[in-house]
């Protein structure tokens, strides 16, 4: 059962700003769900592995092998996002900047008040792709995502201890967050979320929710 959550604070953002200029309301969702849209390109050699990879496991793409895959215009995503530290502005600011050279309908939902109506809030917009951004968004994914597989979420600098077949990760040395349970990665890094491996997290994990690449951490070293 979905909940509206009229607190959640939710801004829409789009390349050219039409829908503010239209006047349109910044919390209004899309009008209904839709198939998902394609893919425009295709990734190369080295991006999808030579045998299916099993659930949750963890693939290696050769870097860059996913530059020749880029969303639709007009696709819709909503930016999930808690905290302030420079980590997860990183991280917003790569999603951001892809969302706008890509002209993705882009909305954010911030959840800092309460994560879980947070993450609600964000599919009652019916997005075609959540992005998560923030550590402490985990557990939280862990506990809503199993419920709604009709939902697809990426988990950027971050993963699920076992997601299941709508949640896909990217992570890298120096990231990788599993949740209170499991906590930091040992090579923990917070210098390792750069402005440039944020940027490759975020076009890696959306082409391989676009080309069906998911349920799987992308690890881009």
């Amino acid at each position: 059962m979905h909940l509206r959550v009229p607190t959640a604070a939710v801004l829409t953002i789009t390349a050219a700003a039409v829908l503010a200029l239209a006047g349109c309301s910044t919390d209004a969702g899309w009008p209904e769900t839709r198939p998902a849209p394609a893919a425009i390109g295709a990734p190369a050699p080295g991006f999808v592995p030579a045998t299916t990879p099993a659930p949750e496991s963890t693939i290696s793409p050769t870097p860059g092998s996913w530059s020749g895959v880029t969303a639709p215009a007009g696709y819709r995503v909503v930016l999930l996002t808690v905290g302030d530290d420079a980590l997860t502005a990183t991280l917003v600011t790569a999603i951001e900047d892809w969302a706008s050279e890509t002209r993705a309908d882009l909305r954010v939902v911030h959840a800092d008040d309460d994560m879980i109506d947070g993450i609600v809030r964000a599919m009652d917009l019916n997005p075609d792709l959540i992005i998560s951004a923030g550590d402490a968004l985990v557990d939280p994914l862990a506990t809503v995502t199993a419920n709604h597989l009709d939902r697809q979420f990426l988990v950027v600098g971050a993963e699920l201890a076992e997601p299941t077949e709508n949640v896909t990760a990217v992570d890298w040395t120096g990231a990788a967050y599993r949740g209170e349970g499991l906590g930091t990665a040992s090579a923990y890094d917070p210098a390792s979320f750069t402005a440039e491996r944020s940027a490759a997290a975020v076009r890696a994990g959306v082409a391989a929710v676009l080309t069906g690449l998911r349920g799987i951490v992308l690890w881009i070293g």
